[in-house]
């Protein structure tokens, strides 16, 4: 029988809206409509995976496109049935008038007969209607997706990729979980220990990258330290019914959850540092001129050589030589450095005090076991105080990241007390007390971040250059009696001594 005329066919099937018949199951009913009415078809158009929501789909556009190179020749556009065509109502029902406006082509459901009239009023709110039944399916489907997203998610699991430091695996069951990748989460964790120490993003990255760290973007740090996935948290986000909440996850923690909440406090308060120092002037961007501004560095062309300074940019007419400056400054952590006899104390004395640690250490953990509990029944308490709207949304932010705060120093310090005799801080401290007695070889050998640290935990208060002086108000309790004899020499003056930040520990 000679074909009358010429025909597209679509058929889609969705991930999320999962129709009852196969893509197979449509191709054949298609064809078969064809046969029916003598349409010759042309080709068929498939979208596997594609949502019903739009018309953004990879194969439609292909069929679009087709339709416009091949413009008259095809006169109808077979599908399954309108649901695979489209689920949103208004969507459909434009897309229908505009290939019929545009090309002549006439969309028809494989329950519809060939001389359907369209224009008919009693088409048009037959189909309308189905339209508005496929809608109202899209929508059972998107609350249906979001109930079970938040099911997953207040379980612990972590259901979107996965992030910088995991990869995406399945577990027994075959559901979806993140497992870690070891290389990545060396990363992850110098980040952030990094970023405690107070080391500038800028110096961050640099580490990063060094180690393979691929992502791009400023923001890249930033995001990687503002996850709460890597302490074993998911984050369950609030809707109408129910407020934000952290839950412990499936997947194993890269970070302790004590560390996490302690960089969230420090990103809202952190003042990076603006400029970068070079192995050249380790001093830059550490000591102040007397006016309280960070000193620069360069040097400056002489007669035969260059010659390094340091100066103050509000303050130009004083450089201060370089050579001096750091000869100076190593001579204080020579002086400054542990004697034999200190470092002697300080191991006999850590002993003794760890020794009494293990003692009360059992006392301790029933205390803040019962101080978890009274904590988990406050954020209970405070979550139903919302739901009953009988505190602000802001007032629980407020309330819960404070408890959420104290729950995590909790079970950090249940953790510490369970799994921590002591022997890891005492094997650590004859590990590196030796080294307390020759600082300057340190500073020597350490590279420019390390050197920083390093200053950073001897002083506690800024450094200031004046009148051919180093001078501090606070130095770590630890060196304070070397500090002082050091300040009776004159190279290191000590302001207001009163204002150290504790006693030497070589006193009693």
């Amino acid at each position: 029988m000679e074909k009358t005329a010429y025909a597209l066919g679509y058929r889609r099937l969705s991930s999320r809206d999962q129709s009852n018949y196969s893509l197979e199951y449509q191709e054949k009913a298609i064809k078969d409509y064809c046969n029916r009415y003598n349409l010759e078809l042309l080709t068929m158009f498939t979208d596997n995976g594609e949502c019903s929501d739009t018309f953004d789909r990879a194969d439609f556009i292909a069929l679009e496109d087709y339709i416009k190179n091949q413009k008259g020749k095809a006169r109808y556009l077979i599908i399954f049935a309108h649901d695979r065509f489209s689920r949103d109502l208004s969507e459909a029902l434009a897309k229908i008038k505009s290939l019929e406006n545009k090309y002549k082509i006439k969309v028809l459901a494989v329950d519809e007969p060939i001389d359907l009239d369209i224009e008919d009023p009693d088409v048009f709110l037959q189909r309308a209607f189905k339209y508005l039944m496929a809608n109202q399916e899209l929508l059972r489907i998107r609350q249906r997706t979001r109930k079970g997203i938040r099911m997953a998610t207040e379980s612990g699991r972590f259901i979107n990729k996965a992030p910088y430091g995991y990869r995406n695996s399945t577990d027994r069951s075959g559901k979806g979980i993140i497992v870690v990748d070891s290389d990545e989460a060396e990363i992850v964790r110098m980040i952030f220990e990094e970023f405690l120490k107070g080391t500038p993003l800028s110096g961050i990255v640099e580490m990063a990258r060094s180690k393979g760290f691929a992502l791009k973007g400023k923001s890249a740090i930033p995001r990687i330290l503002e996850k709460c996935t890597y302490a074993g948290l998911v984050r369950v986000k609030a809707d109408k019914h129910n407020p934000e909440k952290f839950v412990k996850s499936l997947h194993q923690p890269i970070i302790r959850e004590l560390d996490y909440w302690r960089v969230q406090e420090k990103l809202g308060n952190r003042k990076p540092c603006k400029v970068q120092p070079k192995d050249d002037f380790p001093l830059r961007g550490i000591v102040n001129c007397w006016c309280g501004r960070k000193m620069t560095a360069g040097y400056s062309k002489g007669k035969y050589k260059y010659y390094m300074y340091y100066r103050c940019l509000d303050h130009g007419d004083k450089n201060y030589p370089g050579e001096k400056l750091h000869a100076q400054f190593e001579d204080i952590l020579s002086e400054i450095s542990l004697s034999e006899r200190q470092l002697a104390f300080v191991k006999k004395n850590c002993k003794a005090m760890l020794e009494k640690k293990n003692e009360s250490s059992k006392l301790l953990l029933q205390t803040r076991i019962k101080n978890l509990e009274e904590v988990d029944k406050k954020i209970d308490k405070l979550e139903e105080r919302l739901i009953n709207e009988e505190i602000e949304g802001y007032t629980y932010k407020r309330w819960h990241k404070k408890f959420m705060e104290e729950k995590a120093i909790l079970k950090s310090e249940i953790d510490d007390t369970l799994y921590n005799n002591g022997s890891k801080e005492w094997a650590e401290l004859q590990r590196y007390l030796p080294h307390f007695s020759n600082l300057k070889e340190i500073y020597q050998k350490a590279d420019i971040r390390d050197k920083h640290a390093l200053v950073r935990e001897l002083f506690k208060a800024d450094i200031t250059y004046f009148e051919g002086s180093f001078r501090t108000s606070d130095v770590n309790a630890l060196f304070f009696d070397n500090a002082l004899g050091i300040n009776e020499k004159g190279f290191l003056k000590i302001e207001k001594p009163s204002s150290f930040s504790g006693s030497s520990p070589f006193r009693t």
